[in-house]
């Protein structure tokens, strides 16, 4: 059964492909992109309280972001459910409950 997430993938590929995009978006301008997206995403909170960003342009900002990261994976054959669950285990291990939580240290600092 296809997930929900490999749908959405293929949905927004559909949408890129459509219009002839595929030629623009290699690794490295993927990458690129998420970066810019993610400080459009940063522009909202800057010199702003934290609960002052409108949650409508949040959105916006983190579906582009999110959109060119599952393009970036799609373009490099990464199943990202997978790679998640594989990042979850070693976080798990550098960040044992016992010693990580409520800390914002990093691993190397516990």
């Amino acid at each position: 059964m296809e997930s929900q997430l490999l749908k959405l993938t293929k949905e927004i590929v559909r949408f890129r492909d459509d219009r002839d995009w595929r030629q623009f978006h290699n690794s490295k301008d993927l990458a690129l992109a998420i970066s810019i997206e993610a400080s459009e995403l940063n522009e909202l909170f800057l010199w702003k309280d934290a609960r002052a960003a409108r949650s409508h342009m949040i959105a916006d900002e983190l579906a582009d972001v999110l959109m060119f990261s599952l393009l970036l994976a799609h373009e490099n054959g990464i199943d990202v459910e997978k790679a998640i669950r594989h990042k979850l285990r070693k976080n798990s291990k550098k960040y044992p409950i016992a010693k990580a939580k409520g800390s914002a240290k990093k691993y190397t600092e516990l």
